[in-house]
């Protein structure tokens, strides 16, 4: 046994005391920093819902977190898959909160796309069927409409003034699990993921877990305000990994404006395709630092092409912003209002330069001309196949390039004939076998006499392509 002389005892104690205390110290100060949230949550969690979605799986979208065999993937994220109500029947769960007291809910796209029926729990136990008013995919956004009056409702924020390293709170429904609430911190704003999904939108990344069934709930900040909602989480495993995403509020604030105005949202373009400019291309190009967006295609008769852009050019700023990388540029140009003016930033053959440019408009896709995808049982067919569908407007029909004042849009699927038929929402129909369908009054009133068992020729346009589908009448009260 060894045995410490006095001094080597003193010694010993004193450096034993050094991370006692400061152990002491660092638990007391974080205690009296640390927030508390229930004052926020007993405000503001009433108007957070849960939102029930059901539809044919072939029409429900497939990215879930049921993906289990992706790695490293980006994931929207449903609610847990109960037992179909009735075969064939698919039902996914989500978040959502009330934004006016006369029952607009806000919620993601993707809880609701494909959806059939869908369904919205509020804090008082109360079940409404619900109205999708609109969607749009590219934000992620969904707006629905309740048939009620009184609601409590959350308070709008700014995302904008968000920065990295602020407490924020999520409320949702986790698994099922109603008005969960969850806290971190915003660990990067302004991140964009680079391809074609959701470029349009940059995301604030938080490090607040999330899980199956947060989809389309409210991020707070420490004044209660929503300043985003949660859509995304970066996970291999499924589960929560300590990297989620939530769309900005502003965005998704302007996405309901427009929705509510025309019933679609509309996206600015110059029309150019881009890339990351890496540090060997910019020696070649003369460039000082790595950075910007270089221009390896102009569209033919596009904003930029008008405009002068080259291939070969870097945007160094659109508008007064900065580019950094190729990400930054869409989210700016696609929250542009079309027709509007800005001036881009170019690197051009070894100096900078500055070109005005008149935004053009996105083409919209076909969500977007379905305005309405699913919805409250009321909005019945009214013809023996189940398809619903509205007239196209004007703006509609430019788009498609439809002239002779053809076509119906159909918003919904409600008959099983014409989902085997894989007819859609968002796609134009118009002819029944050879008779033109210039309404939805023309469309009824051909399929009206159709009887059990014949076959009808539907003339329909998706995209760019046209052709004839065949469906069979399904007999009386089958749907």
């Amino acid at each position: 046994m060894t045995i410490l002389s006095r001094s080597e005892r003193r010694s010993l104690s004193r450096r034993a005391a050094v991370p006692l205390f400061a152990f002491a110290f660092a638990a007391n100060v974080p205690a009296m920093e640390l927030p508390d949230f229930s004052g926020l949550v007993e405000r503001y969690g009433p108007a957070v819902v849960n939102v029930q979605a059901s539809g044919n799986p072939d029409a429900q979208a497939q990215d879930s977190l049921d993906q289990q065999d992706v790695p490293e993937i980006f994931r929207r994220f449903f609610g847990p898959i109960p037992q179909p109500r009735e075969r064939g029947m698919r039902v996914s769960m989500g978040s959502g909160f009330i934004i006016s007291p006369d029952g607009y809910v806000l919620t993601n796209n993707h809880v609701v796309d494909g959806a059939d029926e869908v369904t919205v729990r509020l804090s008082d136990r109360r079940e409404l069927d619900a109205k999708v008013v609109g969607t749009d995919a590219q934000y992620d956004i969904a707006l629905l409409k309740l048939n009620a009056t009184g609601l409590p409702v959350v308070s709008i924020g700014d995302s904008k003034a968000v920065k990295a390293g602020q407490w924020v709170v999520a409320i949702g429904s986790p698994f099922g699990f109603d008005h969960s609430v969850t806290a971190g911190i915003v660990s990067a704003v302004g991140r964009q993921f680079g391809g074609a999904d959701q470029q349009y939108v940059p995301f604030i990344q938080t490090d607040v877990p999330i899980n199956r069934g947060n989809s389309g709930g409210p991020l707070f900040n420490l004044n209660g305000q929503v300043v985003g909602i949660n859509s995304q989480i970066f996970s291999n495993t499924g589960g929560f990994m300590g990297v989620s995403f939530a769309i900005p509020i502003d965005i998704a604030m302007n996405a309901v404006e427009q929705i509510k105005t025309t019933g679609r949202v509309s996206r600015g373009m110059i029309g150019v395709q881009i890339q990351n400019v890496d540090r060997e291309q910019a020696k070649a190009l003369g460039l000082p630092r790595s950075g910007g967006a270089l221009v390896n295609k102009v569209t033919p008769g596009s904003a930029a092409d008008k405009a002068g852009v080259q291939v070969g050019d870097v945007i160094l700023g659109f508008a007064g912003h900065e580019i950094a990388m190729s990400a930054d540029l869409p989210p700016l140009v696609g929250s542009s209002k079309p027709g509007s003016k800005a001036d881009l930033s170019i690197w051009r053959e070894g100096k900078t330069i500055t070109i005005p440019v008149t935004v053009g408009e996105l083409p919209a896709d076909k969500d977007a001309l379905a305005g309405v995808r699913g919805g409250a049982p009321a909005a019945a067919a009214g013809n023996p196949l189940g398809i619903v569908a509205e007239d196209l407007t004007a703006e509609q029909r430019k788009q498609l390039g439809i002239t002779d004042g053809q076509g119906v849009v159909v918003t919904r699927i409600t008959g099983a004939a014409a989902r085997r038929a894989a007819l859609a929402p968002g796609d134009v129909i118009l002819m029944v076998g050879r008779k033109p369908v210039k309404s939805v009054a023309d469309l009824n009133a051909s399929l009206k006499d159709a009887k059990p068992g014949e076959s009808v020729m539907l003339l329909v346009r998706r995209d760019e392509q046209t052709q004839f589908l065949a469906l069979t009448v399904p007999p009386a009260g089958k749907g």
